[in-house]
């Protein structure tokens, strides 16, 4: 019995940073297994705040007149992602969260992060940034316009304050005095402070990393429970393959998978969802157990930030066919 098929990836560079196939690259170089996978008879539901596609114009109308609001965009088993916006000279409390890591992307206006180890930094849109667990941190807005971020961290993830510092009141909650481990999560290699994504677009060199075409790794594996894996996945629409009816994509097994729209257009096939299409800023989901599958179109460069829980996590049709 042939259970093992050994699949070839074809990678392209762009800058520093690859332009990765809709795989992402979390397999190349493996061997798949051929299985028997377990799906509802009754095809996963998108529960709210879920939607296939979530517009920025639509949330930006919602909330007009508001300098200062939250909307919550992804809330399940794995994730927690929400647009933020924060009115010119607000700031938050210095803050960190004990047990994993928290990732932004700034969508408006100049927001200073003050991260500790680090000198503080001021972050535009196209900027991508993320803190390690346990370092204390503080955002504000500056300039003379509101900030909008969005922001993801782990499913039923925690604030903490130090000592010194105010908590935000929260309903139902009260804040009493503890004391905890002082180890801290670390930057390395992979994991950069920030990484300003405007460089890619404009055409000019980031500064290097290992792993170029990740933003996140913090994969639940090996005794890790953090935020996951973020893959940056750019590529031309004029060199994308025509779109077969019978490509259904992949699915994840465990966890959904969401995307954040960085630039361009790209075209989303979710389940029985009619096709869409997603603009920058734009929220993409797909539930778990559900097949999907996106493609760059339109006439200029597009990139899509893919938001999974598990590496190596991609369940493809039979054989290896699919994106």
């Amino acid at each position: 019995m042939n259970w093992l098929r050994p699949t070839a990836f074809v990678v392209a560079g762009f800058g520093l940073f690859l332009v990765l196939s809709d795989r992402q690259g979390e397999m190349r170089g493996q061997q798949r297994l051929e299985l028997w996978a377990p799906m509802p008879e009754k095809p996963n539901a998108f529960v709210p705040p879920h939607k296939p596609l979530t517009k920025l114009s639509d949330i930006l109308a919602k909330h007009k007149g508001h300098q200062s609001w939250t909307e919550v965009v992804v809330d399940d088993t794995l994730f927690h992602g929400s647009y933020i916006a924060m009115a010119p000279g607000a700031k938050t409390p210095r803050r960190l969260h004990q047990d994993n890591r928290a990732f932004w992307i700034v969508q408006d206006g100049q927001i200073r992060f003050a991260i500790e180890g680090l000198e503080p930094f001021v972050a535009s849109k196209g900027f991508l940034v993320q803190v390690p667990k346990r370092l204390v941190y503080s955002m504000e807005t500056v300039g003379d316009r509101p900030s909008l971020r969005f922001e993801v961290m782990i499913a039923n993830a925690h604030t903490m304050y130090p000592a010194d510092e105010t908590p935000i009141p929260v309903r139902g909650v009260k804040y009493e005095r503890v004391s905890v481990a002082s180890a801290k999560g670390t930057y390395d290699e992979a994991n950069v402070p920030f990484i300003d994504y405007n460089l890619v677009m404009s055409g000019g060199k980031p500064k290097p990393k290992r792993n170029q075409t990740q933003f996140v790794g913090d994969a639940h594996d090996g005794g890790f429970v953090n935020v996951g894996i973020s893959n940056i996945i750019r590529g031309d629409p004029k060199t994308e393959k025509p779109a077969r009816d019978d490509d259904k994509g992949h699915f994840h097994l465990t966890g959904p998978e969401f995307w954040f729209m960085l630039e361009g257009q790209n075209e989303f096939k979710i389940g029985s969802v009619p096709i869409f299409n997603a603009s920058q800023g734009d929220i993409v989901y797909a539930p778990a157990q559900v097949w999907h599958r996106a493609r760059h179109v339109g006439t200029e460069m597009a990139t899509r930030l893919a938001v999974v829980g598990y590496a190596n996590s991609h369940v493809y049709q039979p054989g290896g066919g699919g994106q």
